[in-house]
């Protein structure tokens, strides 16, 4: 192979965030409507940084797209969890809604607030695992 035929991947992952939306002792679980695959899966809700925005820009603007809410970003939780075989990362971050706004599924098949004894009571998407067994002490806290 001549050099100028290889090119070097530059790019770093494609980074996802999602929210773990904590209210009242209850963490906010979203239902998938697509793709097929992950239809009827679920999942915390968020989406893909946008090139210039922040991890905390693009949570704010996926919560407002996909369930109607503004949202203060707080602190990590969990680990990176790589996606598409390294391609992409999915970060998650505890989130505080703002002014009493109230979530909807406006992109969701339908939204649970689950306890830490129903954390284990819908099919999760294999990202979001590892975040949900971070999630009792918080639930608990």
């Amino acid at each position: 192979m001549r050099a100028e035929q290889y090119v070097k991947p530059t790019s770093s992952p494609r980074v996802i965030v999602a929210a773990v939306i904590i209210t009242a002792g209850r963490v906010l679980a979203c239902e998938r409507s697509s793709p097929p695959e992950a239809a009827g899966r679920w999942e915390f809700p968020g989406g893909k940084v946008e090139p210039g925005e922040t991890d905390a820009q693009a949570l704010a603007r996926e919560c407002a797209e996909e369930l109607g809410v503004r949202v203060e970003v707080g602190a990590r939780v969990g680990p990176d969890v790589p996606l598409a075989h390294g391609r992409a990362v999915l970060r998650v971050y505890a989130v505080e809604l703002l002014g009493g706004d109230v979530p909807e599924a406006l992109e969701h098949r339908s939204m649970r607030w689950l306890t830490v004894d129903q954390l284990d009571s819908v099919p999760w998407l294999p990202a979001d695992v590892p975040i949900v067994a971070e999630l009792p002490p918080l639930l608990q806290g």
